[in-house]
Parts: C-alpha cells; structure tokens; sequence
C-alpha cells in the first residue's frame, strides 16, 4: 500500500483511504458528564465539545470523507433544564455567527436539517444565511441535526407523500420506498456508512432512523469533548475491519465489491 493510500491512525497502523467511509454520522453524547466530573456547569461541556467538533471536521478532510452528520440537538432535548437549552440555544447562534466563516474559509458545505420552526428567529436567520454563504463550495458536507428526530423525519416524509395523494398529483399505490425515501431528510446524499456515538450509551436515539439501515455501529465510552482526531481514526480503522455484506453472503459480497472496483477501472481507464 502507498503512502498515498493510507494515513496512520492512533496505533501506528493503517487507515485506507481507498475505503474511507463516504458519510459519517455522530451521535456528540457526555458534554454533561464531562463537565460534571470537572466540577463545572453543562454549558462548559457543550463549549468544550465544539473543539471535538473542529477536530473532527479537519480529520474529516484530511481523509476526504463527503458528508459528516453530527446530531446537535434531538426533539427531545427541549425537555431537559432551562437553562441548559437556553445554553445551547446561545452556543448554536455564536456558531452560526462565528465558526461558519471558518467552515466557509475551508470549503466545507453546511447544511441544517430538523423542525426549524421552534428557534428564535435569530437563529433561523443565521441558518439560512450559513447554508447560503457555503452553498458553492465542494468540500465536506457537514449536517448538523436540530432539532431533529428520526420518527419526525419519516413522519413529514410521509405526510408529504400523503398531501400529493389528496391532491391527486399521484396514487396511493405510488407510494414506496424509493417515493419515501425521496422525501427523507439528506435524501439527496449517500446514506451514512459509519454511524458513532460517544458517551458509552449503545443506542441511536432515534438518529437517522430510515437512512441509518445498514450503517455500521462504533460506540466508544470516551465522553465527546474527549473524542478528537486520533479517535475518529480509531473509529475509521474499525468500519475497515468489518464485512460489509447488506443481507448478502460473504462470497456475493465480495463479487459484488470486485464487480464494482473493475467497473471504476474500466471508467478510469476509457
């Protein structure tokens, strides 16, 4: 393998670069306990947790992955303190306001995805504004989910579809998966391959439901604000290490891979 194929990861090994996940999703979990064993407050986690989130992101263009989903803030956190989501709320706006120059600076796409309509109007606006400023460039692509449930996502998908039908603009047996997943949220990037969660909770927490299939799984206990490069390569390293079949046998798996690496040699060469 040439060096320009790989990159060493935290052991000293290999991360291929020829077979680095196209779309990595990441559950940010343990902002809270981090600070907790600190003896600070919440608010100082979910600080802290946006230079993992800068890490990440320079580790994702490093290795050239396309689409990096981090999940900021479910349905469900509107339940916890106050104080603590009006936190956030303030974090999310210095964002939109600060670090989306630096992510415009260095060719990443931003894109939002969630029920924007429960945030200030300060914040919607710094959403758009975001999304329009990086709307050229060709670098990463990164999601951020506010906001966002899978359930809720399946949900508008399907009373979108549902809308059509009333409208007469298409049947109800036009109704698939392929109509559904066309109304998904990022239903017009790869679907993840990786999916992370810190934290040491072995769940998805209703993340990316539909889209997340056939994604692999990678739980670490490392708490986020701890979770950097050398981490994210680990977690690469590890999606390498395992066999992708989707529903396949090993065998026809492989003959498909093989399949496809010729196809791109053919398409390369001609």
């Amino acid at each position: 393998m040439s060096n320009k194929a790989a990159v060493n990861d935290l052991h000293g090994g290999l991360v291929n670069l020829e077979t680095v996940p196209g779309h990595v999703a990441i559950i940010m979990d343990g902002n809270n306990r981090w600070a907790k064993q600190r003896g600070l407050p919440s608010a100082a986690g979910h600080k802290a947790g946006l230079e993992s989130v800068r890490s990440v992101m320079r580790a994702c263009a490093e290795l050239k992955v396309e689409v990096l989903t981090l999940f900021a803030f479910s349905s469900e956190n509107w339940r916890r303190p106050e104080t603590e989501v009006s936190a956030l709320m303030s974090l999310f706006l210095t964002a939109l306001r600060h670090e989306v120059k630096k992510i415009h600076k260095n060719n990443f796409r931003l894109r939002v995805i969630g029920n924007r309509s429960r945030f200030s109007n300060k914040i919607q606006q710094g959403i758009i504004e975001a999304e329009k400023l990086t709307a050229n460039n060709d670098g990463c692509t990164v999601v951020i989910a506010a906001d966002y449930g899978g359930q809720w996502d399946i949900a508008q998908a399907a009373q979108s579809l549902a809308a059509d039908v009333c409208a007469g603009k298409m049947e109800l047996s036009d109704i698939t998966e392929q109509s559904l997943q066309s109304r998904i949220c990022l239903s017009d990037l790869p679907m993840p391959d990786l999916c992370i969660r810190t934290g040491g909770e072995n769940r998805i927490s209703n993340f990316l439901l539909w889209q997340m299939a056939y994604s692999e799984l990678y739980f670490t206990d490392q708490y986020w604000p701890d979770f950097g490069r050398d981490q994210f390569f680990e977690a690469v390293a590890n999606f390498q290490r395992r066999d992708r079949r989707f529903g396949r046998t090993s065998n026809e798996a492989s003959d498909t891979s093989r399949k496809i690496s010729s196809d791109n040699s053919e398409d390369m060469s001609a």
